[in-house]
């Protein structure tokens, strides 16, 4: 035992001489390998053999050494890779960020930016609760109040211009709190105290507005700008009295146009422009309303203040872009444009409103002023060619309306059509895409405008007349102006971006197109309703010409898509076309019937429906041949190509043509009745109830029905065995079996009809007529079928094969 036990640990320490060994080495070969670069020491993935594992033997034991060989294979990284770079996204800034971008140091905002502005407002707001505290306790008698207010002010004057030259910011943000109190302050002496009349509160308010504005031209800060025009345009309504002057209060506001407009202009201030516009704009409109609802609307001063003001900004916004050649900003041509609508519509309204006819006159004085100024501007001063682009499209909108601005009413839906055209051809000429968006919203309202002007055909309590009337030409301006929009927008093909709208050229010319299509259509029926209503007493006869024109209509835009292929158009148009041809199945068949008993009963003789009805039947032959030829050379319309399309196509032509004979007849068989008898059972003075009216429409029916029951069983059976005899030979021809299934059916309802219905109470001749020629018929269909029998079955053969 002793030796056996000695044997197994030599055994074992010889066994640990060898794993210390193989640890050296495993530890050499992966120090060697982390020194070597790792291309060299990696190998691709797929190429690496797995690591075997070390066993070492005893004679009692056997273990698995993967310590290390495990280690070195981690130790291995993957093969390089280099990912392809992704798109960064870069997310919208919020306002806050943005915020924290420009003031990084949010100690140094709030204590020299934002505390100081709260400071002045605490202090205005702390004197003047101190005021109103003494004058509670009585303290101060009421001058000593304004003078207390007047001493504040100068106070926190004198402190801000001891500030100025190390604290500009600061001491501007003073200023404009000493101005507000100043106009505080007189205004509550002007209304609470009554210290002085309206005249020197209206002179001290002036000068304390001057001040103002050489306050801020020494300190030469925007925000003292604004604020001097708002204490000024304020200065009238602090000290109003209600008496409405509007010459005083608008010679100031010119004046003050004028003063601050000028310094806007040698320190560039365009944020004073366009807060004058605007502030400018809605008092003059807002009192505009005013007097004109309380119809105390002085006309010739409004025009002449009007006129001013048109001037002062027309001027001005060019002023600011010539001291310099600028270009001019989006801003400046919105202001333009938007002067110039409004003294449009305020010089139409204030003429219309006066009762003058001068409106032409105004239309076209305004083309020659933009014409004049365009022309300066362009070879004196060399403006900007997109300023003179619009000026110029502004001449030839104005005088273009200059002819049908005479007209009553309707001005605007032409205005907004000449003005859709012109921005378009602005954004062709400048370059300019956001003149496009104007141009569609203008279109948008013009369509709009049009359609409320529409409604005058019902409302309007003068009769127009015909097509020269101001509705008709409205709506003829409207299609010219899509048409021109069409025009220019038609070498555009590629999207363009605007702001964050994408205008698609392509889709919003097919919108033209169907704007176009639908205004014309409806400008047109709209005029043949009213005028046929108000010049035709026959009513029948009246819906003859609007049924005529949608027929017409129809088959001219059709034939007009079909030939410049527009397929999207064409199918509508078709859909169209079969609605109508059913309407006239269903309805308007009977028009010329309807016009003859009308005829008779008001004692009149019109034959519009009678004559009319050949164009629709000739519209009708167009559509009918239009979708057969649709039908046969595109079956991808399974709608035309269906089983049940020919029947309906058959039907429809021995219908339409059913009816011709049936129209024709009573059309020459009217004279047939009895005029004195059916004056004798209806007196004339009854002829306004509409109980009698009926009945004499039911009398005359059933006179009528006489001569219709020998149509129908004389002239329908030979129409029909003809129409049978047609189909059969077209549908051999072409080998159509449906077709000639539908022959063949055709003959044999005419034969039961033959007799079942039409040999009774029927005339010796007709029932001879009838017989003779449709026996004929039957006949030769018969012959016909005999002779091309083997055609036939052929094709019945060819057919079976070829389903097998």
């Amino acid at each position: 035992m002793n030796s056996k036990f000695k044997n197994l640990q030599d055994s074992f320490y010889r066994m640990n001489e060898s794993i210390s060994e193989l640890k050296k080495e495993l530890d050499a070969k992966t120090i060697q390998k982390k020194d070597k670069p790792l291309e060299q020491v990696v190998k691709p993935i797929e190429e690496t053999k797995p690591i075997e594992p070390v066993v070492v033997e005893t004679p009692k034991v056997k273990q698995i050494i993967v310590e290390k060989p495990l280690e070195v294979v981690e130790s291995i990284s993957a093969p390089k890779y280099k990912p392809e770079p992704k798109p960064v996204y870069i997310p919208k800034k919020s306002w806050f960020e943005t915020f924290r971008e420009n003031n990084p140091d949010l100690e140094k905002f709030v204590g020299e930016n934002l505390i100081n502005k709260i400071g002045i407002l605490i202090l205005v707001l702390g004197i003047s609760f101190f005021v109103k505290f003494a004058i509670d306790k009585d303290w101060i008698n009421e001058p000593a109040r304004v003078g207390i207010g007047i001493l504040a002010g100068s106070l926190v004057m004198v402190i801000a211009h001891k500030l100025k030259k190390n604290f500009a910011a600061f001491s501007s943000v003073l200023v404009a709190g000493a101005t507000s109190i100043f106009y505080f302050t007189i205004a509550i002496a002007f209304h609470e105290y009554q210290l002085f009349n309206q005249t020197v509160a209206f002179a001290i308010m002036i000068v304390i507005t001057a001040f103002s504005v050489l306050v801020s031209i020494s300190y030469n800060r925007q925000e003292l700008a604004v604020l001097s025009y708002i204490g000024g345009f304020a200065v009238p309504f602090m000290i109003s009295t209600g008496d409405g002057n509007y010459v005083v209060l608008f010679s100031y506001i010119a004046i003050l146009n004028i003063g601050l407009l000028a310094i806007a202009y040698f320190k560039k201030w365009k944020v004073v422009t366009i807060l004058s516009f605007i502030l400018t704009s809605v008092l003059f409109s807002s009192w505009y309303t005013t007097e004109l609802y309380d119809n105390k609307l002085p006309h010739l001063g409004a025009l002449l203040f009007a006129t001013l003001f048109y001037f002062i900004f027309s001027i001005v916004i060019v002023l600011n872009n010539l001291r310099n050649k600028g270009v001019f900003s989006g801003i400046e041509y919105g202001i333009l444009v938007a002067n110039t609508f409004l003294f449009f519509g305020l010089g139409l309204g204030i003429i219309h409103n006066w009762g003058i006819n001068f409106k032409g006159m105004f239309t076209l004085l305004l083309a020659l002023y933009n014409l004049v100024y365009a022309i300066i501007l362009y070879r004196k001063f060399g403006l900007d060619k997109n300023a003179i682009y619009l000026l110029i499209g502004l001449v030839l909108t104005f005088v273009t309306l200059t002819i049908p601005i005479q007209f009553e009413g309707n001005q605007i839906t032409m205005f907004w059509a000449a003005e859709a055209v012109l921005l378009f051809w602005l954004s062709q000429k400048s370059k300019i895409n956001s003149f496009k968006i104007g141009a569609i919203i203008v279109q948008f309202l013009t369509i709009v405008s049009l359609m409320l002007d529409w409604q005058k055909y019902v409302f309007n309590e003068n009769q127009l007349s015909i097509i020269l009337n101001p509705i008709f030409i409205t709506g003829i301006i409207v299609v010219a102006s899509l048409v021109l929009s069409y025009f220019i927008l038609k070498k555009e093909e590629n999207n363009s971006k605007i702001f964050s709208f994408t205008f698609n050229a392509v889709f919003y010319k097919k919108a033209i197109l169907i704007a176009t299509t639908f205004v014309l259509y409806f400008t047109g029926i709209l005029e043949t309703i009213y005028q046929s209503n108000q010049w035709l007493s026959n009513s029948s006869s009246a819906l003859s010409f609007t049924v005529t024109y949608h027929f017409a209509f129809t088959a001219i835009f059709l034939f007009l898509v079909s030939k410049y292929k527009n397929i999207i158009f064409r199918n509508i148009l078709v859909f169209i076309a079969l609605i109508s041809t059913l309407l006239y199945v269903v309805w308007f068949y009977s028009l010329p019937n309807k016009e003859i008993i009308t005829n008779i009963i008001q004692g009149s003789k019109v034959n519009y429906a009678f004559y009319l009805h050949y164009i629709i039947f000739g519209c009708l032959i167009y559509f009918g041949f239009q979708i057969y030829r649709i039908a046969t050379t595109e079956p991808k319309l399974k709608i035309l190509n269906s089983k049940i399309a020919p029947w309906l196509f058959v039907f429809a032509i021995v219908y339409v043509l059913s009816n011709e004979i049936m129209t024709h007849s009573l059309h020459f068989s009217q004279d047939n009745i009895d005029k004195v008898e059916f004056a004798n059972a209806f007196p004339k003075t009854n002829s306004s109830d509409y109980y009698i009216v009926y009945e004499k429409e039911q009398y005359l029916d059933f006179k009528f029905d006489t001569i219709k029951r020998q149509i129908i069983k004389i002239g329908y059976p030979i129409l029909w065995g003809i129409f049978s005899f047609v189909f059969l030979i077209i549908g051999i021809k072409q080998q159509w079996k449906n077709l000639r299934i539908i022959a063949l059916s055709l003959l044999g309802l005419t034969i039961i009809k033959l007799f079942a219905y039409d040999i009774n109470n029927v005339s010796e001749t007709g029932k001879i007529i009838a017989f003779i020629l449709l026996g004929v018929l039957i006949l030769i269909i018969s012959f016909v079928y005999q002779k091309i029998k083997k055609l036939v079955v052929d094709e019945t053969s060819k057919n079976e094969s070829h389903e097998n």
